[in-house]
């Protein structure tokens, strides 16, 4: 089989594992999108259960001309949007959803601070973004609830 440059594959080492590769190789895709569906909903939770205020008070500082409606929808969206990704239901909309406010976050927040994670720059929420970005364009996948109720958006 060749790639898309037109050579062959590489040749596995231990052509015994081939089995086992083609077995599991349907799982990634699910691993990925429950893994960053559960980060996004950590960090939901932790603005979830900030104090009253909070939130709105941070985005209020940070320049958004509507603080409250950001803070919401950022809270609504890094908790039942997150958990929507994970389980793979309307994940199309989720996680286009997930990855325009990361973009703002990206633009407003973070990039003005440069690019290392450290001195909150924009490498984190960048590849958060993109994964996002990702699922948006591939969708709930296998192992997943749109495929189940045979629906996506």
């Amino acid at each position: 089989m060749s790639d898309i440059t037109g050579g062959d594959e590489p040749k596995l080492l231990f052509p015994g594992l081939a089995g086992f590769y083609q077995s599991v190789s349907d799982l990634w895709y699910p691993m990925v999108r429950i893994a960053i569906g559960a980060i996004l909903f950590m960090h939901g939770w932790t603005k979830f259960n900030a104090p009253a205020g909070g939130v709105t008070g941070y985005m209020a500082k940070t320049g958004f001309a509507m603080p409250g409606a950001f803070a919401a929808a950022a809270i609504f969206l890094e908790t039942v949007g997150a958990i929507c990704v994970a389980l793979g239901l309307f994940t199309r909309f989720f996680a286009a959803a997930l990855a325009i406010e990361l973009g703002i976050a990206f633009y407003v927040v973070h990039l003005p601070k440069g690019f290392a994670v450290g001195g909150g720059g924009y490498e984190y929420v960048l590849f958060l973004g993109i994964v996002m970005f990702a699922i948006a364009l591939r969708g709930g996948g296998p192992y997943s609830l749109d495929r189940k109720i045979g629906k996506e958006l």
